[in-house]
């Protein structure tokens, strides 16, 4: 049953790098309150029944006895002695599932792991090929040269990501640790990287105090984050491992909390935490394996990260590599927001299901740049949008370095273009990303020019896809720049219309159906399929603005933006980034509070972590209508702007930690959930098929090149360019 635990524990275990802030136990009003948020969650199909549980297991027992077989298989081909092909191997879990917290529907991300004279091309090929001939599996595909190999497949209707790793072991024992240190020695990159997952899951859940109210308090953030659209490892935003690590290190400040209780905590101090101090589970430990870690004191790059969340297991990593000062800006918003709504709940002013209202994403912003990329068949559809989204962050990083933008969201969600579109470039998906402009003092307008950080997005996309070989004649990318008024060209009234609840209907049985092309590109990056829809139909009414928030008065500000008149314009070029900090105001709850939490900020000995305010000092002049830029520039550009870790170029030191492997979803709107740690993001290859076939056996090239490791393809006609050109008015 999904209930906290009332009974104390006998000794109290200390958890964390810091004491606890409270060793309060719940008061019977906490469990009523964790009782209706389990309540409140249920329509959003965030729990499983037992026969599909059961199911699960089922599964995963063929899966492990398919391995076995295989590897005894192998063994006899390669004539390996008898006492050898009795050693077979073993079938992990992690992720979401091994933490229990998957959702109706959710994969299941599986470790396979064999014995030292099994090779990883056995794997992708042996393997493969009894995989293609087995029974009640489909949409069988490869991702062997992804910067964390996988294999995909549905299994008797159960979507699995299976990755491999080869230990240095000739038996595989069934009380095998993968905790152990050990276990990483003499192995290649892929083999760690793989293994990483399930070290992970596994000591994130050894380093909680009560694993059964961790768990509900999870599930409320995961679906809330969803809710909110700020779920999202690829994009910028949080994935699942991230989230799992916040919530773990609430339960480790307030160890014997209620999960309702935990849930207010979390949102008290993620609202407060001074970033980019780093969140840690437990101190770091060194392995002498010498493998990469997460270490500011060591690595430059790792000074720049703005809201490092670190992973427990050695080899430390951050897995919010991704995340830039827009997205923390956007989250740090969300958190004071969820911080307020929860104070209110707990206090008998609100109900739980006020915490999952969805963010009224058309209706929040006045600007909004749309992203669409089109191709003329299905296939190509995939390919190409799963290459787009995946880069999406590199869009948002440039338009975050323009003096004049301060918040730059994109919502995680993709939508079919209209039919117009459709008729014109075939298959279409759509992003549509919040703009804030600063408001400009002392002068009557400035003109904007993003033209350039628009070309500069649709070339990297397409060196990439050119690199890859896979750019096709009928692939196209488009960026234009929308006011809120004129949407609805592009959506239909039903999304943007203001609602306090979205009517959505229940999914779960359509996830396997064939779609349209009209529909075919509207899904999103989900894991967890249904989390974040609800089962049930709500009314709509008008959902409250937030009126303190500085990104809120920001977008309320006197100023009027509109097109340029002019087609030629000398485009503004800004050199130096201007990293905008924060925009977040500290809301003290009670002294005594506050100064715990002040307490739980602290860094390890030694770790010194530069915040975006110490990257650049710069101040703008507007002299004689001319724009100028003075200040002081402590680092290199390209230092400041991080590459993405599964880049070539950084393999060697930089954080896997970031890289969950998000799926590609096509069947109407999803919910984004990536809740596999470090896995290969924003892969076209993580593109679900939708096939009507019944069996679909590819193999699928890594989009896993450097961004810049080639000039742009001369034949670039497919890039539709557009001047983007501004006036900001005074």
């Amino acid at each position: 049953s999904h209930s906290s635990s009332r009974l104390p524990t006998q000794t109290q275990v200390h958890y964390g790098v810091t004491s606890p802030i409270s060793l309060a136990y719940p008061k019977n009003v906490d469990f009523i309150h964790t009782q209706r948020l389990i309540e409140a969650m249920k329509p959003f199909g965030v729990f499983e029944d037992d026969k599909e549980l059961n199911h699960r297991f089922v599964v995963l027992g063929k899966l492990n006895n398919l391995v076995n077989e295989w590897i005894s298989e192998l063994g006899e081909r390669k004539n390996l002695p008898t006492s050898v092909l009795a050693n077979g191997g073993k079938i992990f879990t992690f992720g979401s599932y091994r933490l229990g917290v998957h959702t109706k529907g959710a994969d299941i991300d599986a470790l396979c792991v064999a014995p030292r004279h099994v090779e990883r091309t056995d794997f992708f090929q042996s393997f493969f090929e009894k995989l293609k001939h087995q029974e009640g599996i489909k949409n069988l595909r490869a991702v062997e040269d992804a910067y964390v190999p996988v294999v995909k497949f549905e299994f008797d209707g159960i979507e699995i990501d299976l990755v491999f790793a080869r230990l240095s072991k000739h038996i595989i024992s069934d009380n095998l640790d993968l905790g152990d240190d050990s276990c990483l020695s003499s192995l290649d990159i892929r083999c760690i990287r793989s293994l990483n997952g399930c070290r992970v899951t596994d000591e994130i859940l050894r380093l909680v105090p009560n694993k059964e109210n961790f768990r509900i308090a999870l599930r409320a953030i995961k679906l809330w984050a969803k809710r909110r659209a700020i779920y999202s490892n690829m994009l910028g935003f949080l994935g699942g491992v991230s989230w799992a690590m916040l919530v773990a290190r609430t339960c480790q400040l307030y160890p014997n909390a209620s999960a309702s209780t935990l849930v207010n905590k979390f949102f008290l101090i993620f609202s407060k935490w001074e970033w980019p101090t780093p969140v840690l589970l437990k101190q770091p430990e060194d392995s002498n394996l010498n493998l990469p870690v997460w270490d500011p004191r060591v690595n430059l790059s790792d000074r720049y990260h703005v809201m490092p969340i670190i992973t427990p297991a050695y080899p430390q990593q951050n897995s919010s590599y991704n995340v830039s000062a827009s997205t923390r800006a956007v989250m740090i918003e969300e958190l004071k927001h969820g911080k307020v709504v929860t104070n209110d709940i707990l206090q008998g002013k609100s109900d739980w299901s006020t915490l999952f209202e969805p963010l009224n994403f058309f209706q929040k912003y006045k600007h909004y740049i749309v992203l669409t990329a089109s191709a003329a068949t299905k296939e190509h559809h995939l390919e190409w949008i799963g290459l787009v989204e995946s880069k999406i962050r590199v869009l948002v990083a440039n338009l975050e370095r323009n003096e004049f933008i301060t918040i730059a969201h994109v919502k995680p969600q993709s939508f079919p273009g209209n039919q117009q579109l459709h008729k014109r470039s075939g298959y279409v998906s759509m992003w549509f990303l919040g703009i804030v402009f600063r408001k400009v003092e002392n002068t009557e307008s400035v003109n904007v020019d993003l033209t350039h950080v628009i070309q500069s997005f649709t070339d990297t996309v397409c060196r990439q896809a050119n690199n890859l070989n896979m750019l096709k004649d009928d692939m196209k990318i488009e960026a234009a720049y929308v006011k809120r008024k004129h949407l609805h060209y592009f959506l239909p009234a039903e999304i943007l219309q203001k609602k306090k609840k979205q009517s959505m209907p229940d999914t779960s049985q359509n996830a396997s159906r064939p779609q349209s092309k009209m529909t075919s590109s509207g899904g999103s990056s989900s894991r967890d399929r249904n989390s974040g829809i609800p089962h049930t139909t709500s009314p709509s009414s008008k959902i409250p603005k937030l009126t303190t928030s500085t990104a809120e008065r920001e977008r309320n500000a006197a100023y009027q933006v509109s097109h340029s008149a002019r087609n030629r314009e000398i485009p503004l070029h800004i050199a130096v980034p201007s990293v905008p900090v924060g925009l977040s105001l500290p809301v003290a709850d009670s002294e005594r509070e506050a100064a715990a939490v002040g307490r739980t900020l602290t860094l390890p000995a030694g770790c010194t972590v530069l915040g975006p305010n110490t990257v650049s000092q710069l101040g703008a002049h507007f002299v004689q209508g001319q724009h100028e830029l003075r200040g002081t520039q402590s680092t290199d550009l390209k230092k400041t702007v991080s590459k993405r870790p599964h880049s070539r170029a950084t393999e060697g030191r930089q954080s896997p930690g970031s890289v969950e492997c998000p799926k590609k979803r096509v069947d109407g709107e999803r919910l984004p959930d990536e809740d596999s740690a470090f896995k290969d993001s924003g892969n076209p290859e993580d593109v679900g098929s939708t096939s009507t076939e019944n069996v679909i056996f590819f193999k699928l090239s890594s989009k896993e090149l450097p961004d810049a490791s080639s000039p742009v393809p001369t034949n670039s006609i497919r890039i539709i360019k557009r001047s983007i050109k501004l006036t900001l008015n005074g």
